[in-house]
């Protein structure tokens, strides 16, 4: 029996990388994103905006969620 390693195996996935490491973190935000991160700003009364880059709202959404409790 051969031992190879299967990366699928590992319990690490993008979501859980860094986004100051992704290498599509200076685009803009996506569209899921910016829809989520506006339903949160909402939620904590916090202003919203749409010109953050993918791993700025990335940031942003786990401080909101922090802020309103979601996503626990």
């Amino acid at each position: 029996m051969t031992d190879t390693h299967n990366p699928k195996a590992e319990p690490f996935s993008n979501a859980e990388k860094d986004p100051a490491d992704w290498t599509t973190g200076d685009e803009p935000m996506t569209g899921a994103q910016a829809s989520y991160l506006k339903t949160l700003s909402e939620e904590a009364g916090e202003p919203f905006d749409d010109g953050l880059t993918k791993a700025d709202a990335s940031k942003r959404i786990d401080a909101l969620q922090e802020q309103t409790g979601r996503g626990r």
